[in-house]
């Protein structure tokens, strides 16, 4: 169940991060709210999914899963572009992802 809430917190915290771009410097109301609601919602998710799992292990990999996740849709969704550079970064942050989740580290 944990990975479950781990999941649902990095969606909340992506859909957030996506509607910041949109806030207008929190001069827009709704995308303002959208924020608001998105993390405060990842928070509680990731509250959930911290009693079955280490605080270290949740962090890396909500961290590693909204960024990886919030660069591929703000390219499809606002036409941003990142060069070469920064898509190495991110296969390595996944990468990063996929060795904390196969570690010996947590339970599944």
């Amino acid at each position: 169940m944990s990975w479950i809430f781990l999941l649902l917190g990095v969606v909340a915290e992506v859909l957030s991060h996506v509607a910041l771009k949109a806030t207008d410097g929190f001069s827009k109301p709704l995308p303002a709210a959208l924020v608001i609601l998105g993390h405060l919602t990842a928070f509680i998710f990731l509250g959930q999914a911290m009693k079955g799992m280490p605080v270290g292990v949740v962090h890396a990999l909500w961290a590693g899963l909204a960024i990886v996740s919030v660069t591929l849709i703000s390219a499809l969704f606002y036409r941003e572009h990142l060069d070469m550079t920064a898509w190495v970064g991110m296969v390595l942050v996944a990468a990063g992802v996929m060795m904390i989740n196969f570690s010996q580290g947590h339970a599944h």
